[in-house]
């Protein structure tokens, strides 16, 4: 299987907390985070590209997607810091070389006065770990 997860995790965390210092960082999903603003990373899928397969059955490459929760709780303005955190997810994940597949808001059913949006960025990755758009 080919793991990148930590990679990801490492630079967005990494970023992230030298843009906002309060800000907590899990690699799971977290149904009610204690510390905002708060973001999750997700590999939600790792699949094998079969048609670059050797004819062994080696895998050379994997199909990747991450989804990423980002929640805040400021009585005001928590839609724009949703918003400015997901920008710098956004390069970053783009100069890895993933593609954004959705950015949505999604209601916090457990607490309203929490603002959560959700995206998704799926990439192929080679036995080398080189990120691939396509």
């Amino acid at each position: 299987m080919i793991d990148i997860e930590s990679i990801i995790f490492q630079r967005l965390s990494t970023v992230l907390r030298a843009n906002y210092s309060e800000i907590s960082v899990y690699g799971e999903y977290v149904k009610t985070p204690a510390v905002f603003p708060c973001v999750t990373i997700e590999e939600k899928d790792n699949y094998v590209l079969e048609r670059t397969r050797s004819s062994g059955g080696i895998e050379n490459h994997a199909g990747l997607v991450y989804e990423i929760n980002v929640y805040s709780n400021k009585k005001t303005g928590k839609k724009s810091q949703c918003k400015e955190i997901f920008s710098l997810i956004d390069r970053e994940m783009q100069d890895m070389g993933f593609t954004r597949t959705m950015l949505n808001p999604i209601p916090n059913i457990d607490d309203a006065t929490i603002y959560r949006m959700v995206g998704r960025y799926k990439a192929v990755v080679s036995t080398n770990k080189t990120i691939y758009r396509r």
